[in-house]
């Protein structure tokens, strides 16, 4: 297999043999040829329905021929300027019209940065040190978040890192989703900044939020004049144009947005109100920077992704799709002998293996789920041409080349493989 000799390969150059994480798994992942709408093939000449789809920038499916032309054009006029240069601001009016929560933006290049920008923000807006996450949330691999951390962090079991000074996360707070109390208690005993969270939990999910909980979190952080910080990284434009905050009818006053915002080039972006905003360099005092903001080709293949779906109503498609993924799931799951539940919402979806067949409604209740049923109903799906992410952790999604045909194949191979399970 070339895959598994070109694994061997990496382990000689990189660490673990990947370029992140979650990527490697036992006894060795897939290396990809090349990817179309749908599908990924692999360098063995394999091919597979994918749902793990770049873990989650590619709403579109694999090579849109509409994003390609447009990056091709684009790289023609050349490809970094270090200048700025007319769509910026033009993929800027874009996001402030879906975000009403949202007056002003900046650019960055990854969703890490983002939030370590915008987390920046709020202590220099507010004047105050700590923050609280959710247990679980995963905001980037910088250290002031990286403590109880969902993603590759949970799925390896060092939810810190060895590296990171006790005085980098002394300042950071956490407490359970779905807990408005716990929030509640938090913010009455401490001077906060600011509470940072994922409206639906992704890296450790998807887990969607209870009923009225992220309008009590408004309410609970307005009352306490403390700033609410929204991370769609995953959300933004998938569920919604307007993503979580239009879905589910609440503003933040910081948003980060990432992954769909760069039509799968790197990108990230923090914006909010103008007040907020005119903290950040050069207008004001909290400093950001980077040689890469605002990419010329990262932006032009946002730019065109968003018009393809304003155009063509891709997430209210991919909504239906996900329900149906998650609704016939969820039989499968009940007729057949194996404890588990499916989560998400819109183009979101997992499959727990939980305990009692129990919902899973926080990071506690997913690290008590059977990780390692989960990495064989993966390896059981590979095999049966479907690629999901190889980590109960992490999300999966449909995009907008998923077809009819791709749904119905991928659940005739659940049924098969979750009956497969059965101890």
């Amino acid at each position: 297999m070339k895959s598994e000799k070109l694994f061997e390969l990496a382990k000689g150059y990189m660490p673990g043999g990947v370029s992140s994480p979650v990527r490697a798994y036992t006894p060795y992942p897939f290396y990809t040829a090349r990817a179309k709408r749908s599908k990924i093939y692999d360098v063995d000449s394999k091919e597979y329905i994918d749902y793990c789809l770049a873990y989650g920038p590619l709403v579109l499916g694999h090579g849109n021929e509409e994003v390609k032309r447009a990056v091709v054009d684009q790289l023609e006029k050349g490809w970094l300027y270090g200048t700025p240069h007319e769509k910026e601001i033009t993929l800027a009016e874009k996001i402030i019209t879906h975000y009403p929560s949202v007056e002003m933006v900046r650019f960055v290049n990854t969703g890490s940065e983002a939030t370590m920008a915008a987390i920046r923000l709020a202590r220099g807006f507010t004047g105050r040190d700590k923050i609280v996450k959710i247990e679980g949330g995963f905001h980037g691999a910088h250290d002031g978040v990286l403590v109880k951390a969902g993603s590759g962090a949970t799925t390896f079991g060092i939810p810190d890192s060895k590296g990171i000074p006790k005085d980098s996360v002394k300042n950071t707070l956490q407490i359970p989703f779905n807990d408005a109390e716990a929030l509640t208690s938090v913010l009455e005993n401490n001077s906060v900044a600011a509470i940072i969270l994922e409206p639906v939990m992704g890296n450790v999910g998807p887990i969607a939020p209870a009923a009225n909980y992220l309008s009590e979190v408004r309410r609970i952080t307005k009352e306490n004049d403390v700033l609410l910080i929204l991370d769609e990284v995953i959300t933004g434009f998938r569920l919604a144009l307007g993503g979580a905050q239009e879905y589910y009818g609440v503003d933040a006053d910081l948003t980060i947005l990432g992954k769909i915002v760069g039509g799968g080039f790197p990108i990230g972006m923090f914006g909010a109100k103008r007040e907020i905003m005119a903290l950040v360099a050069p207008s004001g005092a909290v400093y950001q920077a980077g040689t890469f903001s605002g990419n010329p080709v990262s932006v032009t293949a946002g730019l065109k992704t968003i018009e393809i779906l304003e155009r063509d109503s891709v997430p209210e498609r991919i909504n239906e799709l996900g329900a149906t993924m998650r609704a016939v799931l969820s039989e499968l799951v009940r007729d057949s002998d194996v404890d588990g539940c499916v989560s998400g919402v819109g183009s979101m979806f997992k499959v727990f293996f939980s305990p009692g067949s129990a919902a899973v409604k926080n990071y506690a209740d997913a690290l008590g789920c059977d990780k390692a049923k989960y990495m064989r109903l993966f390896h059981k799906m590979l095999s049966s041409g479907v690629f999901l992410p190889p980590s109960q952790f992490e999300t999966n999604f449909v995009s907008f080349a998923h077809t009819d045909e791709d749904i119905e194949r991928t659940l005739k191979a659940y049924k098969e493989n979750i009956n497969d399970l059965q101890d």
